[in-house]
């Protein structure tokens, strides 16, 4: 007798094919861990000391993600050697979504371009989330000094070239970088005098050691209510809210001029996608919120909120902004 003939094999449902694969999705090491994720306390690590502009924004960023997400974060102070410390650690530390990270221009744009050999590198060993804060400096000056603009120093500057001294946090900071971006667009040879921090620097102008800084807009505001200082014009690119009569650096003849100091949280490079599109989306929620924004103006700040792919295209251009300013100045490493 002939062999039956064989039925041919009917198609698989459509719908049974993604369901059959979610059990290997979910055995992917990236997948599998996002799926878990979190399931202990995330450590934000920051290079700064405790009580500066950058730890202040963490510890508020890490209570808000607390609170909205159920998140539980602790903020972890690692300063040393200008924040390389910090950012070393941060960017050995294993990828796998427990380890954030508070990065800035001085760390992510600034260092890279100042010592020739770093532990880590900005755009291959982190994985940016979203940025966070700018912090606009303010051109100020000792009230002795017989200016009461931006173009009357610059005509000061000019008359008395080399004698105009200007503080700042130490070499390498932000602050002095303003100082090298002002003087090469307003023609005026300034004299930089560096010390070992913002409020050691801040002190020395209060006491007429120095003339005019690029200080901090929230370390310097009740010295100016105060009349202490004089401020001159933010080195913004718009207006702050936290002081809109003060014109800014580019209102007052250079367009196109803007100095400010940031800050961005960061993961190690390698941290499964699902992680970092989870923490971006939490993280701007929180910069979008009325009273984050509010609390960030009283603090002499602005909240940038951005995407992952906005930020680093920030990181490259501030790479590049930093590789001429630091060749520009000639600065070395202490």
């Amino acid at each position: 007798m002939p062999a039956k003939p064989k039925t041919p094999a009917l198609p698989m449902p459509a719908l049974l094919v993604p369901a059959l694969l979610v059990p290997a999705l979910l055995a992917t090491p990236g997948v599998a861990a996002a799926q878990a994720w979190p399931a202990k306390p995330l450590r934000y690590i920051v290079p700064f000391p405790p009580g500066g502009g950058a730890d202040l924004v963490a510890r508020a960023v890490a209570q808000k993600l607390t609170e909205q997400a159920g998140m539980s974060v602790v903020v972890e102070n690692r300063p040393g050697a200008g924040t390389i410390v910090g950012a070393e650690a941060a960017a050995r530390a294993a990828p796998d979504g427990y380890t954030l990270f508070m990065g800035s221009n001085t760390t992510n744009a600034i260092n890279p371009n100042l010592h020739p050999k770093l532990p880590y590198d900005t755009l291959k060993d982190f994985a940016p989330i979203s940025r966070l804060s700018a912090f606009p400096n303010i051109l100020v000056v000792h009230p002795s000094m017989p200016v009461k603009s931006v173009r009357d120093l610059i005509a000061l500057g000019k008359a008395r070239p080399g004698q105009l001294n200007y503080g700042s946090s130490g070499s390498g900071t932000p602050a002095q970088l303003a100082g090298v971006m002002f003087g090469d667009a307003a023609g005026v040879k300034m004299v930089h005098v560096p010390y070992k921090g913002s409020a050691p620097a801040l002190s020395a102008l209060l006491g007429g050691e120095t003339q005019l800084m690029f200080a901090s807009l929230g370390s310097s505001l009740n010295f100016i209510k105060a009349g202490r200082l004089r401020p001159l014009a933010v080195t913004s690119a718009q207006r702050s809210a936290a002081i809109p009569e003060m014109p800014t650096i580019a209102e007052s003849g250079f367009p196109g001029f803007e100095a400010i100091t940031w800050h961005g949280m960061m993961v190690p490079a390698g941290t499964p996608a699902p992680i970092v599109q989870r923490l971006n989306a939490e993280v701007v929620k929180i910069l979008r919120q009325p009273e984050f924004v509010a609390w960030l103006l009283s603090q002499g700040a602005d909240a940038t909120p951005s995407t992952p792919e906005e930020f680093t295209a920030f990181l490259k251009s501030e790479l590049a902004l930093y590789a001429r300013l630091v060749k520009q100045s000639g600065m070395k490493p202490d």
